[in-house]
């Protein structure tokens, strides 16, 4: 069986940071700018969104990893555009290569990687798991 995935499928997402992207929602005395977790965030959703659009019926995508620099500030209102790409598929994993940017430079980097779940599978584990809790 064939994937449907294949290094260079690329995915990107632009949306303009608002005051509740800023770093200060993680802790006060951090300056008001656009909050590395934020970045992360975009950077997900961005991959999730072109995998998504390949699943099967009962698929989903969980990450699994992610090596993020965060290079430059952003201030908020700004618009930020993140890039993902497919650089590797091994089964069911996938690998992506992704760089962000605001209006006037690059922001940041990441590699990531994400796994295709069955999502009633991943479910029943997830409940076992709470019922020990």
């Amino acid at each position: 069986m064939s994937s449907p995935f294949q290094p260079g499928m690329s995915r990107e997402l632009t949306v303009d940071s608002t005051q509740e992207d800023s770093a200060r929602r993680f802790y006060p005395n951090l300056p008001d700018v656009f909050a590395t977790p934020c970045l992360g965030g975009l950077m997900e959703r961005v991959s999730a969104e072109l995998i998504n659009e390949h699943l099967n019926p009962g698929e989903q995508s969980v990450g699994v990893s992610m090596n993020l620099k965060h290079t430059a500030a952003t201030p908020l209102g700004m618009r930020i555009r993140v890039r993902t790409e497919v650089t590797a598929v091994e089964g069911r994993k996938l690998t992506f290569k992704l760089e962000a940017f605001d209006d006037v430079e690059k922001i940041g980097e990441a590699t990531h990687e994400r796994f295709i779940i069955v999502a009633d599978k991943f479910n029943a584990r997830v409940a076992e798991k709470a019922k020990k809790a």
